[in-house]
């Protein structure tokens, strides 16, 4: 496990006015070479779909310099939690990961994202979400870390990535392969209750409207597109709240592995996963 830590550049995207996207290009570029048009494209496909606009993007970075402790709490936070993680999932899982953990200032283009990064498994942490989202304690950053590694041990021991071509099977492996990084971040936590998003009774809420959540998305599969979906993301909204596609993802997964064994669910194929999900209540 490799540590990659941008903080203190970071900052020099940054002047008098605010955000200063041509200061981060040269940052990104001088620290993160080959990184941009992914970050770039990304941005692109999220602002095609008119949900959040290029206004709300500028405010989440220019937020960043306005709490500044927020921000060196995450940073601190960072250096504390990846201080042997490694060895914290050998221990659990009998299993390392060969991953790049890279700490930086993004686009918003989230506050983790497994990708790849110069022929590397990557977690791109985005300092600038953290910051907005105030996941920036140690609990926080342990979970958001350990949940993105649960997407790169799939990666790496089972299947991550599949390529469908109907969106029905894409939202279904997703909230699929969310449920695998839920489920590996409570064992790393030794919590099968553990969810990072628990905030203001999110996890009670979601408990107690269960059985709506899981015929509402079996429902919207069929029709769902990434401009219209409510499930996954901070800011989308189903009912109210965000975020509910990790908690259907979680039980979902957690059903699964009464009946096999962890390492036996990562390898399913969405044939398998659709399967699951019809018989899962």
């Amino acid at each position: 496990m490799e540590i990659i830590d941008t903080y203190t550049q970071a900052l020099s995207s940054y002047d008098e006015s605010g955000f200063s996207f041509v200061r981060w290009k040269k940052y990104i570029d001088s620290e993160l070479p080959e990184l941009f048009p992914k970050l770039a494209e990304d941005v692109k496909s999220v602002l095609s779909t008119e949900r959040v606009s290029e206004g709300e993007y500028l405010s989440v970075l220019n937020g960043l310099a306005k709490n500044k402790e927020r921000l060196e709490a995450a940073h601190d936070s960072f250096v504390e939690v990846t201080k042997g993680l490694d060895k914290t999932v050998s221990e659990r899982f009998g299993k390392s990961l060969d991953v790049v953990v890279v700490f930086y200032l993004g686009l918003c283009n989230g506050a983790g994202w497994v990708t790849e990064y110069r022929g590397k498994t990557a977690i791109l942490l985005g300092m600038e979400k953290i910051v907005e989202l105030n996941w920036c304690g140690v609990g926080d950053m342990y979970a958001l870390i350990c949940h993105e590694l649960g997407h790169v041990y799939q990666k790496q021991y089972g299947t991550l990535t599949r390529t469908f071509d109907n969106s029905a099977d894409s939202f279904l492996w997703q909230l699929f392969t969310e449920g695998v990084a839920m489920c590996f971040e409570q064992v790393i936590a030794d919590d099968p209750e553990f969810y990072h998003q628990d905030k203001n009774g999110w996890k009670a809420w979601c408990d107690e409207h269960f059985g709506q959540i899981r015929a509402d998305f079996a429902r919207d599969l069929a029709t769902m597109t990434f401009a219209d979906q409510r499930y996954f993301g901070d800011w989308v909204d189903y009912h109210g709240r965000g975020d509910v596609g990790y908690y259907l993802g979680c039980r979902f997964v957690r059903e699964m592995l009464k009946r096999y064994e962890f390492d036996e669910v990562i390898g399913f194929d969405i044939d398998k996963v659709r399967g699951e999900f019809e018989g899962f209540e």
